[in-house]
């Protein structure tokens, strides 16, 4: 029994992590692989178990209340955030009602569109968030195993640039791209209209898990659509979403003489040349392929499931006039290779951002520098299998006018400016098309830690990149392996953040990086 009356934040600190995790993998793999074998009723009694386990309370409570993005967003009951107190607190109120959650109301946010409209973003609170994260542990396994080959969005594993290489394949000069069209297609306030009856026939779960997920959609229903919706603002909402759309990939197929329609590639050709991250999908089509009945079957796919095809933003695009998916621009040239640049409007934003820092006048130079960073890197990241060779995408000119900014202080000069600015816009390489596809059939809950910690390692460029080949792509402070559940930090060994000689850093998971800083904090 874990004392937590004093030290409390010591006391988290020390709770095993690393069993934890261990443990929680084990049953997640379990249900998975049940649900592989087509025995869901193995699968409903393991999960029965998550929900039950010690493992995935904690690791649920430590993910809304210290990794998540949102971790200090205020549900109804204004709370932000927990303090080392209230998550032990919040693990025995999951002990004793794990099984019967009731769920509290939710918070509206509401959020302009790039269209003029807004939507609502609905906030549970902190306790209702770890509670879906705990059935999300038990639910996203047993899914996973079904889920099809061609859904990227909101997936362990999977991630936005594999929806791009997908594209790429589909349209390069080798699949003769320059002669396809596209369906950019658009559904409806997807998320506001998810029918609940249809999430919960879809359900692999247990009874009470399934109560819990139906009280979670009735506390966020709009009274004008009282049977529809799933809470954007939820952590379990996503995976609800994909179950919900689960299949609309295999409307559209291409078939290949000689072969059986398969998630698999076959002769360098896709036999489902359909892509959808979320609510966001493209088709690819060949000359002979009738658009029309497409939509028509998709159509009629989402009616079943209370949602409709957007009439004003769905597009039939020849591949050579181009189109935006993800925040990028797809285009065939005339010669016939695919040329693929960020879109117009993410480039936009982008540029609004560095502008903002760039212009205040709260803060100088050096912090300027170091709050670009992070940003500059992460849009250039995203962007590392795009085309990038253009003078826009070199960011010559925002280089420019922010050196001019800096060496307007008095105490800077030409030379540490331009320290400044090389410290402010940092290079990333680039390759178009180099980013390798996730295979098909794997899951990060088919046990192979290999495959999906080396594949974690290609996301990270730089020292990171080193320092996790050097340590066979496992966590420096824990030894485990490290895949996609978290960040990677690059922790400094003697704390000196500007020694940064290979010896002194070491790759580790974000939830590791914390808990050795946790003593220098004064606040969790």
């Amino acid at each position: 029994m874990i004392r937590h009356s004093d030290y409390t934040s010591e006391s988290w600190k020390n709770l095993p992590w690393k069993k934890f995790r261990k443990d929680l993998f084990r049953l997640q793999k379990r249900v998975f692989k049940a649900v592989q074998a087509g025995n869901k009723r193995k699968a409903r009694f393991l999960q029965k178990l998550i929900l039950k386990s010690r493992a995935a309370r904690f690791l649920s409570i430590r993910q809304v209340s210290q990794l998540n993005a949102g971790k200090k967003t205020a549900g109804i009951d204004g709370v932000k955030s927990l303090d080392f107190t209230g998550r032990f607190e919040l693990e025995i109120l999951l002990r004793k009602s794990a099984g019967d959650w009731k769920h509290q109301g939710l918070k509206e946010i509401p959020i302009p569109k790039k269209d003029g409209t807004t939507r609502m973003l609905k906030i549970p609170t902190i306790g209702d968030r770890a509670w879906q994260c705990l059935a999300k542990y038990a639910l996203e396994p047993a899914h996973e195993a079904n889920f099809h080959a061609r859904s990227y969005g909101f997936r362990v594993g999977r991630s936005a640039h594999d929806a791009q290489a997908l594209l790429f394949s589909n349209l390069n000069s080798n699949a003769n791209g320059i002669d396809k069209r596209v369906i950019e297609l658009d559904i409806e306030k997807c998320f506001d209209r998810i029918s609940h009856s249809t999430i919960m026939d879809n359900l692999i779960a247990p009874k009470n898990i399934k109560n819990g997920i139906f009280r979670c959609l009735k506390a966020g229903v709009n009274p004008e659509f009282p049977e529809q919706g799933t809470p954007q603002g939820g952590v379990v909402s996503p995976l609800l979403a994909n179950i919900a759309l689960n299949g609309i990939e295999s409307i559209h197929r291409t078939h290949i003489a000689g072969c059986k329609i398969t998630d698999k590639t076959a002769e360098g050709q896709i036999l489902y040349p359909s892509v959808r991250y979320a609510d966001d999908m493209v088709i690819v089509l060949k000359p002979q392929d009738d658009a029309e009945l497409i939509l028509r079957n998709i159509d009629e796919f989402l009616a079943k499931r209370g949602m409709k095809v957007s009439a004003k933003k769905t597009k039939i695009t020849a591949a050579t006039n181009g189109f935006d998916f993800l925040g990028w621009h797809f285009k065939v040239r005339n010669d016939g290779r695919i040329l693929i640049t960020p879109s117009v409007d993410n480039f936009k934003k982008f540029r609004e951002k560095v502008k903002k820092i760039v212009n205040c006048s709260n803060y100088g130079s050096k912090v300027k520098a170091e709050k670009l960073a992070p940003i500059v890197r992460g849009w250039r990241n995203y962007h590392r299998y795009c085309d990038m060779s253009g003078s826009r995408f070199s960011l010559w000119f925002m280089n420019h006018k922010t050196h001019t900014v800096f060496n307007k202080e008095t105490r800077n000069t030409r030379k540490s400016s331009t320290a400044l600015i090389k410290k402010a816009f940092p290079s990333v390489p680039y390759s178009l098309g180099s980013h390798v596809i996730v295979k098909g059939d794997k899951s990060p809950y088919d046990g192979d830690l290999i495959y999906w910690s080396q594949r974690n390692s290609k996301l990270y460029d730089g020292m990171t990149s080193i320092a996790l080949h050097k340590q066979n792509h496992s966590c420096g402070r824990c030894g485990m392996k490290l895949t996609s559940e978290e960040h990677v930090h690059l922790h400094h060994i003697d704390g000196n953040h500007n020694n940064c000689k290979p010896k002194n850093l070491t790759a580790i998971h974000e939830s590791c990086h914390d808990y050795l800083h946790m003593s220098k904090r004064v606040t969790p």
